[in-house]
């Protein structure tokens, strides 16, 4: 099954408007929405600190629980059709 990664962090009101707009994808894409916190890992931090919202593809794989990230991110911002049509070239 395929994940849609939002890295965010708690108190970002550009991440809460970033949610709505993937929100109405997930079912037609057939998608799980998976939210990351930046704040919990230094690496992510560094890398997408000042870049969030941003969403990224991953594709579950049995024995990993976050699954592989997979093309390139998408950074905020975005509505919902610029989303549509990044998913459709990943």
């Amino acid at each position: 099954m395929k994940s849609l990664i939002l890295y965010h962090t708690l108190g970002c009101h550009l991440c809460d408007l970033a949610k709505e707009q993937i929100e109405p994808l997930l079912d037609v894409c057939d998608l799980r929405l998976v939210e990351i916190d930046i704040a919990d890992d230094e690496t992510l931090l560094q890398r997408y600190g000042v870049r969030i919202p941003v969403i990224r593809l991953a594709i579950e794989a049995d024995n990993d629980e976050k699954g592989a990230e997979k093309g390139a991110d998408l950074g905020w911002p975005f509505d919902t059709q610029a989303v549509y049509r990044w998913l459709l070239a990943q």
